[in-house]
């Protein structure tokens, strides 16, 4: 009997600590890690614009995203590969120039508020087709990034990482 008791016990004590450690506080949209409130969802809007451009290699669409204080950071020593809002039109029509059939899907990790900034942390998985010298080759590409948005007061535009 005591045995069954004590059985009884633990079930109830284990079925306690898992059900509440693994309940959320929050809920998030659908399909992301991203906590569901009116701004996250506004900004993962404008995020999900700038990605279906890239499908699309509308560079015109993707500058109207940019803000005109656009700078990124290419991360060497040097700066050599620094570019602001110009550059970003030479490098985005330079890319899709040798690019087709891009694929481009993001997996939403966190949006952060900070002030005037959103700083959207995602996982991006892309392949696109390039022509070389030996034919055409399909290109597959993982990667992290950090995109950083400002508002301007009517629109959250792009301030670095397109």
């Amino acid at each position: 009997m005591k045995i069954r008791v004590l059985m009884f016990v633990l079930v109830a004590a284990v079925g306690a600590v898992s059900s509440t450690g693994c309940s959320s506080s929050g809920s998030y949209i659908r399909g992301t890690h991203v906590e569901d409130t009116s701004d996250n969802r506004t900004i993962i809007g404008v995020v999900e614009r700038y990605r279906l451009a890239v499908e699309r290699k509308d560079a015109p669409a993707l500058m109207k995203m940019a803000a005109k204080s656009y700078w990124e950071d290419g991360g060497t020593p040097t700066g050599a590969d620094d570019y602001g809002y110009d550059g970003l039109r030479e490098v985005l029509v330079g890319r899709f120039q040798r690019a087709d059939d891009i694929r481009y899907s993001m997996k939403y990790v966190k949006v952060r508020r900070q002030g005037q900034r959103a700083y959207v942390q995602v996982v991006i998985d892309a392949s696109f087709t390039i022509t070389t010298p030996q034919g055409e080759q399909r290109m597959d590409q993982r990667d992290q990034n950090e995109l950083v948005l400002e508002w301007d007061g009517e629109h959250w535009m792009f301030v670095s990482g397109m």
